[in-house]
């Protein structure tokens, strides 16, 4: 397979993500494990799941959490079976894990560090000896193009924990951050909302704005402004309006941004004072914060009525 006429696919589907695209398409072409680190939001299961399409192999989803054990991830006996047919490995039922070496394929793991300990150490034989030893099964060996894939959000986030050394020492990592502005409203546009350009343009800089407030621990996703436009659109039709409609962008956007943003502990606010300051600066500012293009005159908040 040519490698570049790869990637270059690949940069049709996925918005600004070129060099992680080329890093993650390197690591997977050195048959290396691969995890991406960034906050949600930013593509990442996006871009692994659309490698996985352009190599044509299969895609084991795992959704990591606190409750995945070990029989989850590997598989189990069906109890029912095993009493009449006794410990068969037909009666076995294969796990994400089990499936994904039996057929070569990529095993994605999402929010790798929320998952216990004691099953991530089932992934260190697997992805060293590309085996696994299940006991009454057997060993069950790697088809070509097993590898694990994974995504993690920062090690701080609320309910993270530091992956161990034994499973960062056989991964790649890759950090991915949040895309630039252009990039943002680029993904919003695709989704489509019935809303203008411009209302799309100012829902991304809100949803940006919330990532570098004081009062935030953390801020909203791209998700935040496709959200807000498509929610916007709805309830202009709802309310027989216009998108740009103050009362309907901001009821849009507290919906869409409100339960995204995390406050900072101790600071006193809610997350609707502080998505309404926003909206406010970005949507409906003062008149001395608007760009002087009418020789000094304000204009009147989008979707207001102005004297002729």
């Amino acid at each position: 397979m040519n490698l570049g006429e790869l990637v270059g696919r690949l940069t049709t589907e996925v918005v600004g993500r070129r060099r992680e695209i080329d890093l993650v398409v390197a690591a997977l072409a050195a048959d290396r494990h691969i995890v991406l680190e960034g906050p949600p939001g930013t593509g990442k299961s996006t871009l692994l799941r659309s490698v996985a399409s352009e190599l044509g192999i299969g895609f084991e989803f795992v959704e990591g959490n606190a409750e995945l054990t070990p029989a989850r991830l590997i598989g189990h006996f069906d109890p029912a079976r095993v009493l009449a047919e006794g410990y068969d490995p037909k009666v076995f039922v294969d796990g994400p894990v089990v499936t994904a070496l039996r057929d070569g394929s990529l095993l994605y793991i999402e929010e790798l560090n929320r998952v216990p300990e004691e099953t991530l150490n089932v992934l260190v034989t697997v992805m060293s000896e590309r085996e696994i030893n299940v006991p009454r099964l057997g060993r069950v060996s790697a088809a070509p193009g097993f590898r694990l894939v994974a995504a993690m959000n920062p090690f701080d986030a609320v309910g993270t924990a530091r992956i161990s050394g034994a499973i960062s020492d056989r991964v790649c990592r890759l950090a991915v951050g949040y895309q630039d502005e252009t990039d943002e409203l680029l993904i919003t546009q695709r989704h489509g909302s019935a809303v203008s350009d411009d209302f799309m343009s100012k829902a991304v800089a809100l949803v940006r704005r919330t990532r570098s407030h004081p009062d935030l621990r953390s801020g909203s996703s791209v998700r935040g402004s496709i959200d807000l436009s498509a929610v916007a659109a709805s309830l202009a039709e709802v309310r027989n309006s216009v998108p740009e409609d103050p009362s309907v962008s901001l009821d849009a956007a507290l919906v869409g941004l409100s339960g995204r943003v995390r406050v900072r502990e101790g600071s006193g606010r809610s997350p609707e004072e502080i998505v309404t300051e926003l909206w406010e600066e970005i949507f409906n500012p003062a008149p001395d914060e608007l760009s002087a293009d009418d020789s000094g005159k304000g204009n009147a908040p989008t979707g207001a009525t102005q004297a002729d």
